[in-house]
C-alpha cells in the first residue's frame, strides 16, 4: 500500500464544504457547544478569523487548521483544528507535517491556546504528542472542556 500524499496549503472556501460534510462527530459537536454552530458555518468562520490552512490528503480536503491573535503584544495566539476521520487514518505523515510546520505556527506567537472537548480523545492525544499542557475541566455550552497551551520550543526561532 503506498502512502498517501499529504499536504498543508492556504485553506479556501472552497474547502469548506468537502470537510464540513464528513467532518469528525467530535468536531461537529464542538462546534456546536462553543459556539451554537454547524460544522460548516464553525469552519467558515473559524477560517475567516484566522491565518488557516487546509490539510490535503491524495489531493482532497479532510481538515483545516489555523492560528489567531488573542494578545498580539503578549505574543498569544489561538490554534484550532477541525477534520475528517481521514487525517487519523493516515497518522505518521499526518504527525510529521505537524512537527515540520510547528516553526511556522510560531514565528508569531509563543503561546498559543484554546479549549477542546473532554471525549475528544483524537485531539487530545495529537496535542499531547505536540506537547500541549491542559487544565482542569471546564462547562462549555454544557459539555466538558480542558483548555490547552503550547509554548513555542526552545529549538523553534
Amino acid at each position: 500500500m503506498t502512502a498517501p500524499v499529504v499536504r498543508f496549503v492556504p485553506a479556501r472556501g472552497k474547502h469548506v464544504d468537502r470537510i464540513a460534510k464528513r467532518m469528525r462527530p467530535a468536531d461537529v459537536a464542538e462546534c456546536r457547544a462553543m459556539a451554537g454552530l454547524s460544522a460548516r458555518a464553525g469552519l467558515k468562520r473559524s477560517m475567516q478569523n484566522s491565518q488557516a490552512w487546509a490539510v490535503l490528503v491524495n489531493g482532497r480536503p479532510e481538515a483545516m487548521f489555523g492560528t489567531s491573535d488573542l494578545n498580539v503584544l503578549a505574543g498569544v495566539g489561538s490554534a484550532w483544528f477541525l477534520g475528517t476521520g481521514e487525517v487519523d487514518r493516515h497518522p505518521k505523515e499526518f504527525l510529521r507535517l505537524s512537527r515540520e510546520w510547528l516553526p511556522k505556527l510560531f514565528s508569531r506567537y509563543c503561546v498559543l491556546r484554546n479549549v477542546v472537548a473532554v471525549d475528544n480523545s483524537a485531539s487530545i492525544r495529537w496535542l499531547k504528542w505536540l506537547g500541549a499542557e491542559f487544565s482542569p475541566p471546564i462547562d462549555v455550552g454544557g459539555v466538558p472542556f480542558v483548555l490547552f497551551e503550547l509554548r513555542k520550543p526552545r529549538d523553534v526561532r
